[in-house]
């Protein structure tokens, strides 16, 4: 990801999300002069993060940085209480998306998921299908398709680099990579 869409992203889905953060951290977190220091490190997580794969939910990822970074200080620290880090710990709900807004954001990924899945052609997405989704091995895929592991492994690699490009909001298409040939030498002109 480039700088200026990373810093669009910032400022788009992280600051609004601000005062929430450091309300989370100023209610798990004793001593409120360090609010500020932990909220830098949650940003320059998420930054580090989001030039990897932009998360699709701000608000449960900033969460989730925070807790992560407020367990370690925790355990960091020299005297520390020990219901504050089992407090800390208990905070799990926040990886696991509990409000309404996750729940809706992961029902439209799974749309998106069989949508982007039925714009595989249909070979590709029985491959995909009984191997992501059915739990089957690659010989169990090719013995059921009557294809050799290769060709599986093939239309395994070619869907799911669709899926995951129409996930990300590309058209979805396979791309074939072609070899390329270098042009035919005529007999006498060298």
């Amino acid at each position: 990801m480039n700088d200026a869409n990373l810093h669009r992203w910032f400022q788009e889905a992280v600051l609004p999300n601000e005062a929430m953060l450091v309300r989370f951290i100023r209610r798990n977190w004793p001593n409120s002069d360090d609010v500020v220091d932990i909220r830098q490190d949650v940003y320059e997580h998420a930054l580090i993060g989001a030039q990897r794969a932009i998360p699709v939910t701000p608000r449960a990822y900033l969460l989730t940085i925070a807790r992560n970074i407020l367990l370690n200080r925790a355990r960091r620290a020299k005297i520390v209480s020990f219901d504050l880090v089992a407090d800390l710990e208990e905070l799990d709900y926040l990886a696991e998306g509990y409000d309404a807004e996750n729940t809706l954001v992961a029902r439209d990924q799974l749309r998106r998921a069989e949508a982007g899945l039925d714009l595989l052609p249909p070979r590709c997405r029985e491959v995909v299908r009984l191997r992501k989704l059915e739990g089957m091995s690659t010989r169990e895929v090719a013995a059921h398709l009557g294809v050799g592991h290769h060709t599986v492994e093939r239309q395994l690699t070619l869907g799911m680099r669709a899926l995951v490009d129409f996930m990300l909001g590309g058209e979805g298409r396979i791309v074939r990579k072609t070899a390329t040939v270098p042009p035919r030498q005529e007999a006498g002109h060298e």
